[in-house]
């Protein structure tokens, strides 16, 4: 069996994507894979890492407003990446195809599509996007992680699967203490895990930095991964606050287990990836939606928690003045804890990336019309 998995962009759709091959390798250990991505996006390095070829295509997003003139050339990069991914699928010649959302997997399953490849989508959001929304119109099937879905897919081509984690985020057994310690960390203090993703999230890093002072009064520790933006800054801020016994900034966690064992709490961004993780994971934790996603499909993300009590929304607009001291009132409250976290448990889904697995599996052998 031949499968060409498509999408990246972020950790939140790469993550996910080299999830489903490891659990189809698993059922199927003859499987060849193929991976399309962005040139110059994180896939390009990340999937080789894993072991999984990928070919790069020159498409990129839109540039918003979707009047500005910079939109032709995007457009011509869509053109051209659709050519490249059909001439890549008819020298591949893929039993499936499997998108899970970024640039490129509306390249490469348009090509699929045309070329009468059947792919199975996977979306990853409760809100889902126009480009979905209209890829799902052809896809054999359509796994979902959240309910309602059906305002925007084919009811009938449904399937209620969850998100894939990375698998070492469940395996981790270690306790906070030792997660604590491990991460040079005092292992009895309570912990807050501050994460805007690999490149840090501006609104967030700017709230935590304007309330050092606070979190340092309440003997707070705070493992802050500020990503690769203003790494300097945020460590001179916390070393002219004095706080720098506390307050813990780092550019980059590369055990992201470890730090969310750390956590009593977690401060994110609500992408599809962070949300899944926390309620796998039965984190207590804040989320700040990033206000230009598309669609404000991160909104509706943190919602689903937030509605069901199982998470505490933050706009952005408001981080500033509000995600410190909302952190401060919920890491000093177990018993709101405690509700987050179970809440958060009931709405995980686990076996994601298996269940996945068998879907493409199925329709790879269902019969062509």
């Amino acid at each position: 069996m031949k499968v060409l998995i498509s999408g990246g962009g972020t950790g939140g759709h790469i993550f996910p994507a080299v999830s489903i091959a490891n659990a189809i390798r698993e059922l199927q250990p003859d499987t060849e894979f193929l991976f399309i991505g962005a040139l110059g996006r994180m896939e390009m390095e990340k999937v080789p890492a894993e072991g999984y070829q990928i070919i790069g295509l020159p498409v990129r997003g839109f540039i918003r407003p979707l009047f500005h003139p910079g939109n032709i050339k995007v457009l011509i990069d869509l053109y051209k990446s659709i050519r490249q991914a059909k001439q890549i699928i008819r020298n591949f010649k893929p039993d499936v195809a499997v998108g899970v959302g970024g640039y490129a997997s509306a390249a490469a399953l348009k090509a699929a599509n045309a070329l009468g490849v059947p792919y199975v989508l996977q979306e990853q959001n409760g809100f889902a996007g126009v480009t979905n929304q209209k890829l799902a119109r052809n896809a054999a099937k359509i796994c979902v992680a959240y309910p309602g879905m059906e305002r925007f897919f084919p009811a009938d081509r449904i399937v209620m699967t969850g998100n894939p984690v990375r698998q070492k985020l469940l395996e981790c057994k270690a306790t906070p203490q030792d997660a604590r310690q491990a991460l040079g960390l005092d292992p009895n203090r309570k912990t807050i895990f501050v994460t805007g993703g690999s490149l840090g999230a501006r609104s967030v890093n700017n709230a935590i930095a304007g309330g050092l002072k606070a979190l340092a009064d309440a003997g707070i520790q705070v493992l802050w991964q500020t990503g690769k933006a203003d790494g300097d800054k945020w460590e001179r801020a916390v070393a002219d606050a004095g706080c720098g016994a506390l307050i813990h900034p780092t550019v980059f966690v590369s055990d992201m287990a470890m730090a969310y064992r750390a956590a009593d709490i977690v401060i994110s961004r609500s992408g599809a990836g962070g949300v899944n993780e926390v309620s796998l994971l039965a984190k207590a934790a804040i989320f700040v939606p990033l206000p230009t996603a598309a669609e404000d499909h991160q909104t509706a993300n943190a919602r689903v928690l937030a509605d069901a009590n199982a998470a505490i929304l933050c706009p952005d607009s408001e981080a500033p003045k509000r995600l410190v001291a909302d952190a401060i009132a919920l890491i000093n409250d177990p018993q709101r804890i405690a509700r987050f976290e179970a809440n958060a448990h009931k709405l995980g889904k686990f076996g994601a990336a298996e269940t996945i697995a068998k879907i493409v599996i199925e329709t790879a052998k269902r019969p062509r019309e």
